[in-house]
């Protein structure tokens, strides 16, 4: 009980989350892939919002969280899971893996494979720069001493605005939209430029020395 007292004065953040219940396996899945995608992290399933503690069936609720990992994650997720007591109420606590191989998708609602994130206590979509950074970790390529012409156009662009989308990129610099992400994972890989997924959108500026 204490643990559980512990964990709930920590609030939602980037690694927990509290559900009241589970009824929508699509939805949980979501956050167990965004998890798993991120730093891993906790569900205490019986908790409201706030913190309130109104428990649960464990078993009822296990069976949606399974099926969520097995049915509704690409690949299949494995979650842990051990129920927790606060007075006579029950909690279910499941936890899941950041995983090695990136990404894990999640099934929306229109029956569509997606990738989702955590940031701070938000479940958002990847963008598709960081997709292909995580493609890029498994070959990774030597940052190289200078940059060509439109490379150094687009990081002074970028160096310009503080911090920009992706879509004003393209219509500042006016190069090919494919060049640019191409080079935007590149950028992001060699630590040259920082990627910040927030509930507002993609914002990028340069790493400062």
């Amino acid at each position: 009980m204490d643990i559980l007292k512990s964990y709930i004065r920590e609030g939602e953040h980037q690694t927990q989350d509290f559900k009241f219940r589970v009824d929508d396996s699509k939805k949980i899945a979501r956050t167990l892939a965004a998890f798993a995608n991120t730093d891993g992290g906790r569900l205490l399933i019986g908790v409201k919002d706030n913190g309130k503690v109104v428990g649960v069936n464990p078993e009822e609720e296990f069976h949606v969280i399974q099926g969520a990992a097995s049915l509704y994650c690409k690949p299949e997720l494995t979650v842990k899971t051990q129920i927790m007591q606060d007075d006579h109420k029950l909690v279910l606590e499941v936890t899941v893996d950041e995983v090695e191989n990136k990404p894990i998708k999640a099934l929306d609602d229109e029956g569509i494979w997606k990738t989702y994130v955590r940031r701070e206590d938000h479940t958002l979509l990847a963008s598709k720069i960081l997709i292909g950074v995580w493609k890029m970790q498994k070959n990774k390529i030597a940052t190289p001493q200078t940059f060509d012409e439109n490379e150094q156009l687009v990081l002074q662009t970028i160096k310009e605005a503080g911090q920009i989308t992706l879509s004003k990129l393209y219509r500042v610099t006016q190069l090919k939209k494919r060049y640019i992400d191409k080079l935007m994972v590149l950028f992001v890989s060699w630590e040259v430029v920082n990627m910040s997924i927030t509930p507002s959108g993609t914002f990028f500026s340069i790493v400062k020395d």
